[in-house]
């Protein structure tokens, strides 16, 4: 048989001859059904050369959330006399005709592209589309960048261009960023722009050769554990189908650099059945809290939380502490780290004047007083001039912020923002911006947390698939009993039994009293979700009528979409 020549066109389009659109939004928020673009920057390059440039502000037809003005240093005076998306989008969709479109995290903006047409009756855009979030986890290891962000990739790859939120000036950082990931490519023989397409999906060898680790996984809610050769978890998940889940991990879904190198050390996959979903979440943390398995990014260390505590003193302080007791202090937590705790202490000192101060202060103290009383952020009660008394408002005004109302908080930090972008001082009204954060959504998550572990016992049900219910034991904040009742048992037997043969639980001090937030937190998802219904609750669960979730709600709006985009 004579051989045949390929085509030039089964070659493939060489990349050097393809040419991109870079581009980047700025947006009123993270959701094109509720948020509208207010900036389009684009870069159309080939070969390395930049072949042209499209930079427009865009006038969002209602106000910018001062939250994102902060963010992007675009405000309502600067889109006045933007043109209207409906003026810009034929412009833009000549620019990029064509192309292929690159983008970082590329899913948060052609969502909004496709609403723009959508909205003016245009037809979304056909090209293709490159996700430069997606082409760096292929290439790059998490020894040489610790995440995918526009801005950690263009220190790596050194672009003159720094990413700051602004659309233009991020899609000339994304290029650069290109440019380095597809020479990076180039190490894996991805020369073409149909090899580069399939190479980001394409499955590794070892993911190939190790599809037989799923073979003995059943499928059945649990916990599944990734071993090396000698037994050590390299690994642990969880899902509701373990045999589906696991087999995942071998296909071409599973793109993350580091898992896909877990796998190729991995020998065994070790599972535990459990009665229910839930039952199996929790386990998961549990196990990975215990084992600390190294490819685990997440939860490894529940113990290493920090706590901001209002001191039992005759003179009370905000102070950061890795340990809850059963003192009269007030806690508020926990805190991942360090830093998140001292951004919510400065916004709490911003509402409230407690002394900063770490000496020893009595009603019999007398030295002399710090800037901050010059300053008029504190009483001086070290000179005695702030009497135990008046102190004391202070402190019950921090309680209650920390506890029941975080609105004093709230419009202090917002004042003093709002001031510092009216004289465009947008960094440090970004400073402000992050503790305010902070501070709220602390509050509301310990808030949550605390609705549920002053509960000595709360038991609960949901349905199950074939028509039976997940039944859950839940002492202080943590589960104490699984089990699934059968269709057409009677609950009061079987509700008697778990709840007898449940963990007896010893609560301890602090909102978290017997488990990790995290663990609670899955408690409480659960029991938000639809269709479950509580069978006994010993006590009241209840939040407070006016607390933080309500301020954390409207800083969620601003920032959604926004951290997992950069």
């Amino acid at each position: 048989m004579d051989a045949v020549q390929g085509t030039l066109d089964e070659l493939g389009t060489p990349l050097s001859d393809v040419t991109f659109v870079v581009f980047d939004l700025e947006t009123t928020g993270g959701s094109p059904a509720e948020h509208t673009i207010t900036e389009i920057g684009a870069v159309k390059v080939r070969a390395g050369e930049v072949l042209g440039e499209f930079s427009t502000l865009v006038d969002p037809g209602g106000p910018i959330p001062p939250f994102i003005s902060v963010l992007t240093g675009i405000t309502d005076a600067m889109v006045m006399a933007a043109p209207r998306i409906e003026a810009v989008l034929p412009s833009f969709l000549e620019f990029i005709r064509g192309a292929v479109l690159v983008a970082h995290n590329a899913g948060f903006d052609t969502r909004f592209v496709k609403a723009a047409c959508a909205a003016n009756d245009y037809p979304p855009p056909a090209n293709p589309v490159v996700d430069t979030v997606d082409l760096a986890r292929r290439v790059l290891t998490r020894d040489e960048v610790s995440n995918a962000k526009l801005a950690t990739l263009a220190r790596f790859f050194r672009s003159p261009t720094e990413p700051c939120h602004r659309a233009l000036e991020d899609a000339r950082a994304t290029v650069h960023v290109l440019h380095g990931l597809i020479e990076r490519a180039g190490s894996f023989q991805v020369h073409t722009l149909e090899e580069l397409k399939s190479f980001v999906r394409a499955p590794t060898p070892e993911q190939q050769r190790k599809r037989h680790l799923a073979e003995s996984v059943p499928h059945a809610p649990g916990v599944y554990l990734f071993e090396d050769d000698r037994g050590e978890v390299l690994y642990i998940g969880k899902s509701t189908n373990l045999r589906n889940r696991v087999r995942s991990y071998f296909t071409a879904s599973e793109t993350r650099p580091r898992i896909r190198e877990m796998i190729g050390i991995a020998e065994r996959v070790r599972h535990i059945v459990c009665a229910t979903a839930l039952e199996a979440e929790v386990r998961e943390l549990r196990l990975i809290g215990g084992a600390k398995p190294r490819y685990n990014r997440r939860s490894r260390f529940p113990e290493k939380v920090v706590w901001l505590k209002l001191t039992a003193e005759p003179f009370p302080r905000l102070s950061i502490v890795r340990e809850v007791k059963d003192d009269e202090a007030t806690y508020l937590g926990p805190f991942t780290s360090t830093r998140l705790a001292d951004e919510a202490r400065t916004a709490l000192h911003e509402a409230v004047p407690l002394r900063q101060c770490t000496q020893p202060i009595t009603s019999r103290t007398r030295r002399a007083a710090c800037v901050l009383h010059e300053m008029g952020r504190c009483g001086a009660p070290c000179e005695g001039k702030e009497s135990p008394g008046d102190y004391a408002l202070h402190v019950e005004s921090a309680r209650r912020a920390m506890t029941l109302d975080a609105g004093l908080v709230f419009t202090a930090v917002s004042a003093r923002m709002e001031r510092l972008s009216v004289e465009q001082r947008y960094e440090e009204a970004s400073i402000d911006r992050d503790r305010l954060a902070a501070f709220v959504r602390t509050a509301a998550r310990m808030q949550r947390l605390v609705s549920i572990t002053r509960i000595p016992q709360l038991v609960a049900a949901s349905p199950a698939f074939d028509g039976g219910w997940d039944i859950h034991v839940i002492r202080y904040g943590r589960l104490a009993a699984a089990g699934v009742m059968q269709k057409g048992t009677h609950p009061t037997p079987f509700v008697q039994s778990l709840t007898a043969t449940a963990e007896v639980v010893i609560p301890g001090p602090g909102p978290t009293r017997a488990a990790s937030a995290e663990e609670t937190e899955c408690i409480l998802r659960w029991l938000e979700s639809p269709g479950v219904r509580l069978v006994e609750i010993d006590g009241e669960w209840s939040l407070p009528a006016r607390g933080a979730a309500r301020h954390k709600a409207r800083i969620d709006l601003a920032y959604r979409g926004l951290d997992q985009r950069r």
